[in-house]
This record gives structure tokens, C-alpha cells and sequence, in this order.
């Protein structure tokens, strides 16, 4: 930035202490602190997070958000009627390979710019001039409501594994939805504890639960494999089935996609905790592509097991529960409640992690002034290294979304489609930043995990793709729809970003400082330098 267009702005960016050093009190290379001294440093942000996280428990931390062959058995099953055991094996492969070109370049932004404001900072630094504060504080509003909405289906989803053990001795319990709701806030208020006082403990908890991650796994496959009956390879690869009111099966194939994408989103989560890692700028990517790649395998196994131990397909469609009959189905009451606890309780490791994510990702917004009441919910407690505002008021936020429930037997469903399209959103508007610039030739920030001569095609196609999801992500779940099935997400999502917009015309255009201005030897136009003094 040109020092004499500053000053006449009357805005001074600030500096980074120069007693960096002191923040990192943890053990690590004197290499690796450099580096995160130097990526501080070019991002104009103090470090006032512990850098505790390793590269297995960032791995970890990724993994067990995602529990991508978990969220299969619970989810992805309920999709049976839009294309029967083939349609779903083959829309989750193909949802699967489309989106890794996504993973790729939210991994490279990573390691461009290895800070807990994620998309936000990545479009405020990667867009063009004249538009980089409104989209930085959409894509801010917008990563939000994405985690705030993730955080809420966590606990919905551990309240129905919780009934359906009950159903496996008591098939006709079922919680009111009073009940249901509560639980699920109570849930909500359970992981406070781990995010707060017992927040030092985090990454080992993490570490540990990606061994369990990858031991549940196996010890939930091999007894389907030896006690469930198996259906035929034709009937797994080749059945299709339409029962979802549309037209066609290619469309309920397509439809399949959004549970498909439930299933595998979550790699940026460790973005939003990259100043807590030990050299974040190349272990944070590294850990986003190889846990996608590990929950791939994994998930793609559970997925063919799953279909082969499941029985008659009309059976399984019929189900309440499509993956209670899929455990009933070895024909002992025992395993299957032992293999539900399994899922149980890494789902709810799972919702702990989740809660890191959103207070963290709230935390950094706040502190470039992108909430009301901003000062309040960035204060960090510099004892204990934890912003508990930010914890406590996404925790309120969340439960405030599970009353959807009281009002809607599709919590479940819109709060799925909400946070898919808000982070989907995100994801669009940063890769379309980066893809701009790679097309127009300018030069890029350095990463230490780079595409190199492949990131133009890269981030084109995660571009179109992300487009192309959301569509489905607003589309009904079947049809005909009338107003107590459908799938309200994308109104709730647009009411958000009308919200948003309203409160950046009234507090945002004035109070909200792109990260772009304290980015070491970026520079930016008069009229942006000018709308940011003001």
C-alpha cells in the first residue's frame, strides 16, 4: 500500500508484536515456529491461541467432524427411494471424486493464508479491490451460519441413534418432540465443557478419537460382513428404483447428491483452528486432503457392505429406519446395540468438535468487527487462551435452531440444506476469487502446498461444481411437496443473507475491517483504503 495514500486516508495498519516468539509455549520445531512466526507476521494478526495441535490430532480433529462412514450408515441409507441400492453407491462415488477438486483448493488457500477466519479472509485478500469488503463480510455471515447450522444437526443426529436403541428392545418408543428438542440442547450444552475448562485436553481427545474412528470402523464392517445375509452383485450394482415423485431416476440419482455431500463436507474444519496448529500452513492442507482421502475408502467400503447386508430392497425402503434393520439383520439384538453405541459415541465426539469450529471461525469474525457487539464476543480469556463469549453464544445460536424442530417433522432435512447451501456459498464465492486471479495471470500469495500448473483447471471445476450443488441443495426431497415436507433451507438461508445485508448497511459498511488491510505488502485502491478510514 502506498504509504502517502494511507496517510491521506487516515488509516494506519497495525503491526504484529515483535515478541511473537513468546505466545508459542508448547514443544516443536524451531523451524516450524518460524514459520508460523512469518505467516502471523504476513497476515497482521497477534498470535493469542496456544499452538497445541499436532499433525495427528489436526488429522483427527478433521476426521471425526467428518465421520464420513458414520454419517453414511445414518444418512445416506434414508435415500434409498431415489434410486435404490445402485443409485446410491454410484451418486456417492461420483459426489465423492467430484467434490476432491473442491478439497484441493480450499486446501491451497489454507496454506496461502493459514488463519481461523478461513473464507472470509481468503475472498477479503483474493478478490478484486473494488468488491473485497462486501463479499469478505458475506462469505463471513455466510461461514456462520453454515457451522452454526452443522453444529445443530449434530446433536439431531445423536438424539436418533439414542431412539433407535431404544427401538431395537421397545420398537414402538418414540420421543414427542418436546422431549427430542430438549435433548438435543442439552447435547448442545454438554460440549461446552470440552471447549472451555477442559479446552487443553482437546487435542488429545482428538488424537485418540481418530484411532477410535478407524477401529469402529472396522469393528462395525467385519460383523456385518460374517452374520448379515448378503444380497446378490447385480441387485447392489445395477438395481435402480424411483419412488421419490420425480420423473426420471437420472433426477433421484442427482437428488442423492446432497446427502452424498452431508456425508464428505467438512474438510476446511481445521482451517478455522489454524492458529492453534504447529506449522499450519503446511500441515492444516496436509491434514484436509489426506483425511478426505482416508474417509473416502473407508466410507466407499461401508457404503458397498452396507448394500449388501441390507436385504430386500423394498424392505429397506418400506423401514423406518433403514440402517436399524440393516444391524437387526444379523439376527442378534446385542451386536446391534453395541455397534449403534460405537456410532453414538463418535457422533458426539464429533458434535465437540463442531463446537470448536463455530466458536473459533465466530471468534476470528468477530475480530475484524464483523458482528454487533464484536468487542464482546472476540474477548479472549488470556489465562486460559479460550474465548468463551464465542463459545457460549454459538452454543445459544445452535439450540436456538433446534426449536425448528417444534415446528417441522423436517428439522432434520432443512437444517441439512441450510448448511450446505451457506457453506457451499462460501466455498463458491473464495475458489471464484482465487480462479479470477489465476485467470487474469496475478501473482498469488506463497504457499507451501501448492497446485502449481493445476490450479486453474482445479479450482474451474470446483467452481462449477460448487455452483451445481447447491441447486440440488435447494431442491425438494421429493415430490409433490406440500408446506409440511418442504425443504425450507433455502429460506432460511436467504433470510440470513437479506439479514446480513441489512446489518452491514447499518454496522458492517462502517465498523468492518477487511483482513486484506493488515496483509504485509498487499495493496489496495483509494476508494477501498478510503471506505475503510470511514
Amino acid at each position: 500500500m502506498d504509504e502517502t495514500k494511507t496517510e491521506k486516508a487516515g488509516f494506519e495498519p497495525p503491526t504484529v508484536s515483535r515478541d511473537a516468539e513468546d505466545v508459542f509455549r508448547t514443544p516443536g520445531s524451531g523451524h516450524d515456529k518460524e514459520n508460523d512466526i512469518s505467516d502471523m507476521k504476513r497476515l497482521g494478526k497477534a498470535q493469542e491461541w496456544n499452538r497445541n495441535f499436532s499433525y495427528i490430532s489436526t488429522l483427527g480433529f478433521i476426521s471425526v467432524y467428518m465421520a464420513t462412514w458414520e454419517i453414511l450408515i445414518l444418512v445416506l441409507s434414508s435415500g434409498l427411494y431415489a434410486g435404490g441400492f445402485a443409485g446410491l453407491l454410484w451418486s456417492f462415488f461420483g459426489t465423492c471424486i467430484l467434490y476432491a477438486p473442491v478439497v484441493l483448493s480450499l486446501a491451497e488457500m489454507e496454506s496461502m493464508a493459514p488463519t481461523s477466519g478461513g473464507q472470509y479472509h481468503w475472498v477479503s485478500e483474493f478478490a478484486p479491490a473494488n468488491c473485497q469488503k462486501i463479499l469478505s463480510y458475506a462469505s463471513g455471515w455466510m461461514s456462520t451460519l453454515a457451522w452454526l447450522a452443522s453444529q445443530t444437526s449434530g446433536p439431531f443426529l445423536t438424539m436418533t441413534i439414542i431412539q433407535v436403541i431404544i427401538n431395537v428392545e421397545r420398537p414402538d418408543y418414540t420421543f414427542t418432540d418436546w422431549q427430542y428438542t430438549l435433548a438435543c440442547i442439552a447435547f448442545i450444552a454438554s460440549t461446552i465443557f470440552f471447549n472451555t475448562w477442559a479446552a487443553r485436553a482437546l487435542p488429545l481427545l482428538e488424537a485418540g478419537a481418530f484411532w477410535v474412528h478407524i477401529l469402529g470402523f472396522v469393528v462395525v464392517i467385519i460383523p456385518l460382513w460374517v452374520l448379515a445375509p448378503k444380497n446378490s452383485a447385480k441387485d447392489v450394482f445395477t438395481q435402480f428404483v424411483n419412488e421419490s415423485g420425480y420423473s426420471s431416476v437420472g433426477t433421484a440419482v442427482l437428488l442423492n447428491q446432497v446427502n452424498s455431500l452431508y456425508c464428505i463436507l467438512g474438510s476446511d474444519t481445521a482451517v478455522h483452528i489454524s492458529e492453534e496448529v504447529e506449522d499450519a500452513g503446511l500441515v492444516v492442507p496436509r491434514c484436509m486432503w489426506w483425511s478426505y482421502v482416508v474417509n473416502f475408502i473407508i466410507a466407499l467400503v461401508t457404503c458397498i457392505t452396507m448394500l449388501f447386508c441390507f436385504g430386500p430392497l423394498d424392505d429397506a425402503i418400506n423401514a423406518d429406519v433403514p440402517y436399524l434393520q440393516l444391524f437387526l439383520n444379523m439376527n442378534n439384538a446385542g451386536v446391534a446395540i453395541f455397534l449403534l453405541v460405537i456410532l453414538l459415541i463418535l457422533i458426539y465426539i464429533g458434535n465437540i468438535t463442531l463446537l470448536a469450529t463455530v466458536s473459533r471461525e465466530t471468534w476470528a469474525f468477530a475480530r475484524d468487527k464483523g458482528f454487533p457487539f464484536s468487542n464482546w464476543i472476540s474477548k479472549m480469556d488470556r489465562k486460559h487462551s479460550i474465548p468463551f463469549n464465542s463459545v457460549y453464544l454459538t452454543s445459544a445460536l445452535s439450540a436456538l435452531l433446534c426449536l425448528i424442530n417444534l415446528g417441522s417433522s423436517l428439522a432434520f432435512t432443512i437444517i441439512v440444506s441450510l448448511s450446505l447451501l451457506a457453506l457451499l456459498s462460501t466455498y463458491t464465492i473464495s475458489i471464484g476469487c482465487i480462479l479470477l486471479k489465476r485467470i487474469r495471470g496475478q501473482p498469488l500469495a506463497p504457499a507451501r502446498w501448492s497446485l502449481g500448473r493445476w490450479g486453474l483447471f482445479v479450482n474451474a471445476w470446483s467452481f462449477i461444481y460448487c455452483c451445481w450443488a447447491m441447486v440440488w441443495c435447494a431442491m425438494p426431497t421429493g415430490l409433490p411437496v406440500t408446506p409440511a415436507d418442504a425443504n425450507w433451507g433455502p429460506a432460511l438461508w436467504a433470510g440470513v443473507c437479506l439479514l446480513a445485508t441489512v446489518i452491514y448497511v447499518f454496522h458492517g459498511r462502517k465498523h468492518y475491517t477487511p483482513p486484506v488491510i493488515f496483509v504485509e505488502g498487499r495493496r489496495l485502491d483509494d476508494t477501498m483504503v478510503q471506505s475503510t478510514a470511514k
